[in-house]
């Protein structure tokens, strides 16, 4: 029995992407529900070589599918997650709602796949923040290898991390730019054309913003509570994928040649590292494909055991989309789904 799936969102950037993805990767969907608010009834999105009619979330009923696929935003997910579960369908969550939520498994397939198992307790499985996702599929086979003790994350984060609405922010105001005709920034709290922000998401009391904070919580969620990590998180003029720099303290002694080989071995990771040739990665090169890069992996000679790198990852898709549809992957592989 093929899966009966719905996909909450389908006209945002995630949902398309999702669309997308299920299509490439062959997903075993007997039925694909496109559902979007009531102003959207109608309109087509695009599945393969198919179109589908967006039908009304309000009116749709959960209990005719096995699998939601949801990226329509906390506030959407906080109402219906819950009640989709009710009926009987396994909500895979692309919001912030239900992260941290102890009866909530987060998860990475690669890194903690087996916690999908624990879906049961809500019927809902969270994916985590996109640059928690790139980090995190960078940090576990080091953590593996040699302990981490302490990171360090410096994130370039692009507009398409904000939906729709900043890249087209972007786009209007490096054009604006040139004909000195540039629009005030609304989605951003300062232009973000020609320049970095350094606040993403709502300052807290500590002065950190939410973004990084979910970056801790969640890494600590998924891997480890007692690694430390520390985070700043800035938007870039970037239309697609997301960049970090990671310095690393391990508790056990690991040279660049070890940590290359751990990453080389681990599943949805590729190491693009060799100075000597320029090579290293960049947000246009990994946008479209479905891996965690890593590049300039080196000493870091200020620790006794110190790693410094660079991440890279196409936010839409590993550390949105495709994570998603590799949990409902991962559900039919441990045979909670029957494909």
């Amino acid at each position: 029995m093929a899966i009966k799936v719905a996909i909450v969102g389908a006209t945002g950037n995630v949902g398309r992407e999702l669309l997308n993805i299920m299509d490439e990767r062959d997903f075993p969907a007997a039925e694909v529900h496109a559902l979007a608010s009531r102003r959207s009834k109608g309109r087509e999105v695009s599945y393969g070589d198919k179109t589908l009619k967006c039908e009304v979330l309000d009116d749709f009923d959960f209990s005719k599918v096995d699998v939601v696929l949801m990226s329509a935003g906390g506030t959407l997910s906080k109402e219906w997650a819950e009640k989709i579960g009710k009926q009987g369908a396994i909500v895979i969550d692309n919001s912030s709602a239900w992260r941290m939520d102890p009866d909530v498994p987060l998860v990475v397939p690669e890194v903690n796949g087996e916690d999908v198992l624990g879906y049961d307790k809500k019927m809902i499985i969270a994916n985590p923040n996109c640059s928690t996702a790139q980090l995190v599929m960078a940090l576990k086979p080091l953590h593996d290898a040699a302990k981490i003790k302490r990171v360090v994350v410096s994130t370039y984060q692009s507009v398409s991390g904000s939906g729709k609405s900043g890249m087209d922010e972007l786009w209007n105001q490096t054009k604006g730019i040139f004909v000195n005709d540039a629009p005030e920034p609304e989605e951003y709290p300062r232009q973000i054309a020609f320049n970095v922000i350094p606040m993403i998401g709502s300052f807290r009391e500590d002065g950190f913003t939410d973004e990084e904070a979910k970056m801790w919580n969640e890494t600590h969620k998924m891997i480890d509570p007692e690694i430390k990590v520390t985070v700043t998180c800035v938007r870039v003029p970037v239309f697609v994928g997301h960049s970090e720099s990671v310095n690393i303290e391990f508790e056990e002694a690991i040279t660049p040649e070890q940590a290359r080989e751990a990453l080389r071995n681990f599943d949805g990771v590729q190491v693009i590292d060799n100075p000597e040739e320029d090579q290293y990665i960049t947000p246009v090169e990994c946008k479209g494909e479905w891996d965690t890069f890593v590049s300039r992996i080196r000493v870091d000679n200020t620790v006794e055991h110190g790693l410094s790198l660079w991440v890279v990852a196409d936010n839409l898709r590993k550390g949105a989309a495709l994570n998603t549809v590799q949990i409902a992957e991962e559900l039919i592989k441990r045979g909670v789904l029957s494909a």
